[in-house]
């Protein structure tokens, strides 16, 4: 990675990654809690479960790939592809919650890197985005635009992921601190090959269809702590 001015490309990528950037992601569950409800996640080992196959499933295969294409789109400065991509991110959304996450990320994200990137060549590109930048697609910009090459920041984007869906898992099962280090310590474990499966994928895909039931029924779900 290069550095940026005095601050080293990786330090950037930490920034990315931290639970206190300002985008709201410790509201969203992603399903999980819909199916702390039914039933299907209960413990330490079925939460581990849930989320390995979203891991799997979801970031590896469509959130990751999306990323990956938007830093190299960043880098080029194609705003076709951005926009190719931002449309296929939107359509591809099953749920009113997780296509109001991935534009609420998206748009927070934005308005990060207005205030600490205001040069970034990609900005305008970003800006002119309808009806919203989404969370992948910005994020994979932030990374391009701090300099961070692709491996790395999709490894930092994986584990912001991870990081984020643990403590909701601690939350929301609910698990101890430690239970909770010891789900973030096999998440961890999945995203190397995780990211390999994104830079390899020739597009992205969406199929995770529990995924979608879950999400569908946490937006009538009786008690909710999350938004998603």
């Amino acid at each position: 990675m290069q550095a940026r001015g005095d601050e080293p490309a990786l330090l950037h990528l930490l920034w990315l990654a931290s639970p206190a950037l300002p985008v709201g992601g410790f509201s969203y569950s992603e399903g999980l809690e819909a199916a702390v409800d039914a039933g299907v996640v209960y413990d330490e080992a079925s939460a581990g479960a849930w989320l390995l196959n979203q891991l799997e499933l979801v970031q590896a295969r469509a959130e990751l790939p999306v990323a990956a294409a938007a830093h190299a789109a960043t880098l080029a400065l194609d705003g076709a592809r951005l926009a190719e991509l931002n449309a296929w991110v939107l359509q591809t959304r099953e749920t009113a919650e997780s296509l109001q996450q991935a534009q609420q990320m998206g748009r927070s994200l934005l308005v990060w890197m207005q205030g600490l990137l205001p040069d970034a060549p990609v900005l305008p590109l970003l800006q002119g985005l309808r009806p919203a930048a989404t969370w992948p697609v910005v994020m994979g910009a932030a990374a391009a635009s701090r300099d961070a090459a692709l491996e790395p920041a999709l490894q930092a984007i994986a584990f912001g992921w991870a990081e984020n869906l643990m403590q909701a898992a601690v939350r929301c099962v609910p698990l101890g601190q430690t239970a909770g280090q010891r789900l973030l310590a096999r998440l961890v474990q999945g995203i190397p090959q995780a990211v390999v499966v994104a830079i390899a994928a020739p597009e992205p895909m969406a199929f995770a269809p529990l995924l979608g039931v879950h999400g569908a029924r946490h937006e009538t779900q009786y008690s909710r702590l999350f938004r998603s």
